[in-house]
């Protein structure tokens, strides 16, 4: 009865686990919150609003997907004290077969409940949120944007495997290879918050395959992070501090580059930001694209100046911006991706470019 008493004892630590999950999120308060939103949203002048309806919608969304992972948890909790109460009943020692279903079954509840927790994390105000990243090449070349390219296909890869859905809305293709400057638009819950700590300096150290020589190369590439902001009056953006630019796309494109003004120029006067925005759609849509990234871009500041505030008053004081280096990837002499601030490290090198970020991601917003 060993192996069934020490499952038993690591059920009562995931059971208190679950009850801090369930307090945490406040079920009661929850499912209240949701019928009052969907009384709202069965108003007949709802729709009138669609920024506002929207929004709604996708708090609708959120509780529902909250209520549903208790409810997961619960039936996964369930499900495995039945069982053991079972086997206690009967009496016997476990079998191998029977042991390791018990084991199977804890460790996936171990780990669900491990993502779960994980998000608890993540009390940002735009934490929730759907995300921009934006990759654009360093010094370097064709080899900084060959690094961009495989930061790229990277990132792809770890949103598909989170389940966000990716939208690659801007890009510019390398010289010789690889890509210049690329942004996404990656939608989800928790896309923004998962993702926000990758804003930095990614560096790489490989043996060059551009160079007949066969020499080491350093490369880099810098990565943005940005929540998808909608609404101006969140970042104080009015419309007469921009200065707006139609110009011909560059490059080659669809029907309608080089043909028609679709290229969409940004200049932020306040500030000096400068957006820009080409791609084979027209120019209302390169526009859209342009002030998503211009409201991230002036949330970022908003966000780096806290930051900086934050760190000088605890004596820390470290200049912010994604020019701050934040990960090696080193593939020559030897293998291994390291994360400078977390130390989480790995010689895996090959899972980790494609896409497996977990590990650093979950170490990152635990920080």
């Amino acid at each position: 009865m060993k192996s069934l008493n020490e499952v038993k004892e690591k059920i009562k630590k995931v059971t208190s686990r679950i009850d801090f999950v369930v307090t945490k999120k406040n079920t009661i308060s929850l499912q209240e919150e949701l019928e009052c939103l969907k009384m709202q949203s069965q108003d007949s002048a709802f729709w009138q609003d669609n920024q506002k309806a929207g929004v709604i919608m996708k708090k609708i969304n959120s509780i529902e997907d909250d209520l549903r992972i208790v409810e997961l948890l619960n039936a996964k909790l369930s499900d495995l004290s039945t069982m053991v109460e079972l086997y206690d009943l009967e009496g016997k020692t476990l079998a191998l077969g029977e042991e390791a279903e018990l084991n199977q079954m804890l460790d996936e509840l171990q780990t669900y409940l491990d993502s779960v927790e994980t998000k608890t994390y993540l009390s940002g105000k735009f934490d929730e949120a759907d995300a921009i990243l934006s990759i654009n090449a360093g010094q370097g070349g064709t080899e900084a944007e060959d690094w961009t390219g495989m930061l790229l296909r990277m990132y792809l890869k770890y949103c598909q495997r989170a389940g966000f859905t990716t939208e690659i809305v801007d890009k510019i293709s390398g010289n010789e290879a690889g890509v210049a400057t690329v942004t996404l638009e990656i939608k989800g819950r928790w896309a923004y918050g998962f993702l926000k700590m990758e804003h930095g300096t990614h560096r790489l150290v490989r043996i060059s395959p551009f160079n007949a020589q066969g020499l080491r190369q350093t490369s880099f590439a810098g990565v943005e992070v940005m929540p998808l902001i909608e609404d101006d009056l969140v970042v104080n953006l009015i419309p007469e501090d921009i200065e707006f630019t139609a110009t011909r796309s560059s490059g080659a494109g669809g029907q309608n580059v080089n043909k028609v003004n679709t290229a969409v120029r940004l200049v932020h006067k306040p500030t000096g930001i400068i957006v820009t925005c080409q791609s084979e759609r027209s120019q209302l849509r390169n526009r859209e694209v342009a002030m998503k990234i211009l409201r991230g871009k002036l949330f970022q500041i908003e966000r780096e100046k806290q930051e900086e505030e934050h760190q000088t008053m605890k004596g820390e004081h470290k200049i912010a911006g994604w020019g701050n280096q934040i990960r090696n990837y080193v593939l020559n002499p030897y293998k291994m991706v390291k994360d400078l601030r977390t130390k989480v490290e790995t010689t895996n090198t090959d899972a980790v470019l494609d896409g497996e970020l977990e590990d650093f991601i979950n170490a990152e917003i635990k920080l």
